[in-house]
């Protein structure tokens, strides 16, 4: 195998079942430790230190992006605006988490920092609970260390947004992440249905691979779909903001 059969992943490369096989269980082993020990480390720091830890992650997603970028503008052959679009943007919610985080660090906005966590922490989740992409072949050629850093890279920023304490969830400031998740989901449905580049980036079309993997009908699955997604996103401001200190304030008067 050469540099480049490797960097185009254009060697050979038999696919396999790796889900939750040795990669798979140690970089999701290595990922929770780096965000356990780093939030215990970073506890009595100053932010800046924190800042500095999340722009390094920051900047290897965008070394990772820009390259896969780069290496498909170098393979493509038909410059056609769909394919351009199609390699240029970010296509299924993992791709989108990987800006989000990115956009967030840059702009370095509570409000952003609270959505690009509430939307990324779910994609790492679904991904590392059932890989579809990175652990899946007999080689790790780039294409499959590209998939593996970044679903890797993204998810634990996520969670350190919060552990590093760069969020702050309160229902009086959450129309700022509604207006973001009104954007994303425009630019969903510009996937879908205008640049057709996607069509299901975040799995709540028919037929998309969650309803098949829970055997139920689509008339069934939007619903419980939109049930669970006010239930997700209200937990991040209820656990702080009500559990915590209705936990604390329990603990104090016994």
């Amino acid at each position: 195998m050469s540099f480049l059969d490797w960097l185009f992943s254009t060697y050979p490369n038999p696919h396999k079942n790796g889900e939750w096989g040795a990669l798979h269980i140690t970089v999701l082993t290595l990922s929770i430790a780096f965000i356990i020990i780093s939030s215990i480390l970073f506890k009595s720091k100053s932010k800046g230190g924190k800042y500095l830890t999340l722009c390094i992650m920051a900047g290897i997603l965008i070394f990772f992006g820009l390259t896969r970028r780069v290496v498909g503008f170098i393979k493509m052959t038909d410059y056609s605006t769909y394919n351009v679009l199609y390699t240029l943007l970010p296509r299924p919610g993992c791709a989108i988490s990987c800006w989000l985080v990115v956009i967030a660090v840059l702009i370095n906005k509570k409000f952003f920092y609270n959505f690009a966590s509430i939307i990324s922490i779910l994609c790492g989740v679904i991904f590392f609970a059932y890989p579809g992409a990175g652990f899946l072949n007999e080689y790790i050629l780039f294409e499959n260390l590209y998939s593996i850093i970044t679903h890797a890279l993204f998810f634990i920023m996520s969670i350190c947004f919060i552990t590093y304490g760069f969020t702050d969830f309160k229902y009086n400031t959450i129309y700022k992440e509604g207006i973001c998740f009104a954007i994303m989901l425009v630019y969903t449905f510009l996937e879908i249905y205008v640049l057709k580049i996607n069509s299901d980036p975040f799995y709540f079309m028919p037929g998309n691979e969650v309803m098949k993997i829970l055997g139920i009908d689509y008339s069934l699955f939007l619903p419980l779909f939109l049930v669970f997604i006010v239930v997700y996103l209200n937990a991040y401001y209820l656990i702080p903001n009500y559990l915590v200190p209705m936990l604390k304030k329990s603990k104090n008067n016994q």
